[in-house]
């Protein structure tokens, strides 16, 4: 359950480390919480530092402190309820940023993601993921 203020790490290779919820997107159902898969706004409140000469290169951090952007919710710290009656919890809140048309913004993913973001129709994060619970 992911709600206004809610602080998340972010788990790609993006150059954001940790980020704020500011609104859940189109989720009328359960009152402005968010789960696992569903879309948010987030502000970064913390980046990784750029070097001069790593601002020069190919592959650069693509986001700095206080920056707005859309993020989907990959771990949860609240129980989450499967199909077969089973509940599956993690250590801490997680995302993975996207830019303004639903991509990753990030090439990789640096964690465990939730098997339930096949079924939400992020199929690209579950591929990439190391591992999938």
């Amino acid at each position: 359950m992911i709600g206004l203020k809610s602080t998340l790490n972010v788990i790609d290779n993006s150059g954001a480390l940790i980020v704020e919820c500011v609104n859940v997107l189109k989720n009328k159902v359960n009152n402005g919480w968010g789960s696992v898969g569903d879309e948010i706004v987030v502000v970064v409140q913390k980046a990784r530092p750029v070097s001069a000469a790593a601002q020069a290169s190919v592959n650069a951090v693509k986001v700095r402190q206080g920056d707005v952007r859309r993020a989907v919710i990959v771990r949860t710290r609240k129980p989450v309820r499967r199909p077969d009656g089973s509940y599956i919890r993690f250590d801490d809140n997680a995302a993975v940023l996207l830019n303004n048309k639903r991509e990753m913004l990030g090439t990789r993913i640096g964690g465990i993601v939730s098997a339930d973001l096949r079924l939400k129709g992020w199929g690209k994060i579950v591929s990439l993921a190391p591992r999938v619970v």
